[in-house]
Formats: C-alpha cells, structure tokens, sequence
C-alpha cells in the first residue's frame, strides 16, 4: 500500500495530466452527440481505454522497485501486444469522410482529442518501460529496443487499420494472424503500401518520442 501510495505521489502531475486529456476527449465527444444526436464516434471511447492499457501495465510495474525478471518479461509481451492501440487513434481520422460534414469542425476536433490522448499515453507508457528496462540492459540494447518499438508499432497499426487484426486475435485466432503477418513479409513487392506505411508511421512515433522525452525532461519536478 505505501509503495503505491508512493508512486501515485510521484506521478501525480502525470496522471492530472492523462486523466485532463482523456475527460476533455469524452466531453467533447459528449458535445458532439449532444448535438448531432448520433453516436457515430463513440467507438472511441472503446479505442481511448486499449490505449490506456499500455499505460496501465507500466505504471503498474513501476510500482516495484525491481520486478521480478519472468514477470516482466510477460508483462513486457502484453504490453507489446496492446501498445499500438495508442496510436492507431490517428488513422480513425479516416472516418471524417463519414462523419456529419455541417460540423466538420467538431469532429474534427473529437478525432483529434482522443488521438492526441492516445499518443500521450503512448508515450508516456513507452518512456515508463525504459526507465524500467535499465535495470536489466545496458543503454546500447534500450536505445535500439525502443527505436525497433516505434516501426514494430508502425507495422502493429497498419495490422489493425487495413486488414483490421485487433490485439485478442493473437491469442484466439494466432494462425489467421501469422498468416497474414507472413505473407507481408514474404512478398514485400506485393505488399507495398504496408512496408511504406510502417517505415512513415515509424519515423512519425519516432520523432514525436524524440521531441515528447526532451520537452518532458526539461519540466521542473
């Protein structure tokens, strides 16, 4: 209890922060339905608390001063599993071609909050897991883990934009998914536009971390 205490002490600004930036998504949200009495957007909703999940499992294991190895890396493959839930709330930007066109604007505006949320925790998850990793690696093995991360998020997004793979098919249906990931990668000149998207997307996560971790680490604590 007092090592939780602590870490909720600690990381109060942080979490003021996210919960600020998730409550301003769903009322925006709120807005929007209230005024187009439809409910068009609320899958978002559903992607905003995935995208929590990452944060969640980091913020749970920076609750022990050195997990226990096997833990971790279990945690650290769940983690890996739901992490591109966060900033695969940029491509619903796609859906504003269907949404209410009189209030472009707002959607727009709702789109953009909740993707905005996503990737905050995204990278507030992403700079969690490396503060926890250099208990166990040197800063060589981290630098290129977490550079890997941001394409492997690229191609993670991509899995659950185009061909609409969702993070519990892995575990209920991983034949479907190997199959596919396989076949993208066997025949890249027939699969393009998936390598270019992952290369784009990747460099995208990449430079927001970059710029995110140093704006971050210049905040007075």
């Amino acid at each position: 209890m007092d090592t939780i205490k602590h870490l909720f002490l600690s990381q109060f600004k942080t979490f003021v922060l996210v919960s600020v930036s998730m409550l301003f998504s769903i009322i925006l949200l709120m807005i929007r339905m209230h005024l187009t009495h439809s409910f068009f957007y609320l899958f978002l909703v559903w992607n905003l608390f995935l995208a929590a999940i990452p944060f969640a499992i980091t913020t749970y294991l920076l609750s022990f001063s050195k997990p226990n190895v096997w833990w971790l890396v279990l945690c650290f493959g769940i983690w890996l599993l739901f992490l591109p839930n966060a900033p695969y709330i940029i491509t619903d930007l796609l859906h504003l071609k269907m949404g209410n066109t009189s209030l472009l604007w707002l959607d727009v505006l709702v789109v953009l909050s909740f993707a905005s949320s996503g990737l905050l925790l995204f990278f507030l998850s992403v700079l969690d897991m490396k503060h926890i990793l250099k208990q166990y690696l040197s800063t060589f093995k981290i630098k290129y883990l977490i550079f890997s991360l941001f394409f492997l998020n690229g191609f993670g997004v991509y899995l659950g934009r185009f061909l609409r793979y969702n993070s519990w098919e892995v575990l209920s249906n991983p034949k479907y998914v190997f199959e596919g990931i396989c076949d993208i990668v066997t025949q890249p000149f027939y699969n393009q536009e998936a390598w270019l998207f992952t290369l784009i997307f990747g460099a995208f996560l990449g430079i927001g971390f970059w710029v995110f971790r140093n704006l971050y680490a210049q905040q007075p604590t």
